[in-house]
């Protein structure tokens, strides 16, 4: 069984590296990915990376994916920190266990879906988002990268290989071949 790796991605100001980096360890293992945002047309990174979306979150089948990575970036607490329907696929992969990761300041779109309580969970060293995470009964570590069963998370782009590898791991040991 090939798994499935869906990432999601502001559709402006999200953060290059941390949509590529993990994409090519996914990729490496021949995984398909699929990366979508909250609507279609280019995507633009913080760098100057594009990114052609052609589905949204709302065209999401949630059961086909082993993990969600929800990519950071500028973007993320405009576009994915309160987006219900990011916070059902969420919830509904944390209740299949599945993985579910976030980079950056994308750890606090998990504090929203209300998955972080009493897990340890690392973030962008942004007061805000810190708050969120804290507000949620998250237990914030401030390391580089944290993996508390099915929850995955980085806090930026140096740890983004880091990161996808630490997905890639977590499938691997969570999801049955």
């Amino acid at each position: 069984m090939t798994n499935k790796i869906l990432m999601v991605i502001a559709p402006d100001q999200y953060r290059d590296e941390e949509l590529q980096a993990p994409r090519s360890v996914f990729e490496d293992q021949g995984w398909p990915v699929e990366t979508v945002s909250t609507q279609t047309g280019e995507a633009k990174g913080m760098l100057g990376a594009t990114e052609t979306i052609t589905l949204t979150l709302n065209d999401v089948q949630s059961n086909i994916y082993d993990a969600v990575v929800v990519v950071g970036g500028m973007g993320s607490p405009e576009h994915l920190w309160d987006n219900a329907i990011l916070h059902q696929i969420l919830q509904k992969h944390q209740q299949a266990g599945k993985v579910v990761a976030s980079i950056c300041l994308s750890g606090a779109v998990l504090a929203k879906a209300g998955l972080v309580q009493g897990k340890k969970v690392t973030v962008w060293p942004d007061d805000s988002a810190i708050q969120v995470l804290k507000d949620a009964g998250a237990d914030y570590t401030a390391e580089p990268l944290t993996v508390d069963g099915n929850l995955v998370s980085a806090n930026g782009p140096e740890a983004a290989q880091a990161f996808g590898q630490a997905v890639v791991t977590q499938v691997k040991t969570l999801i049955p071949a």
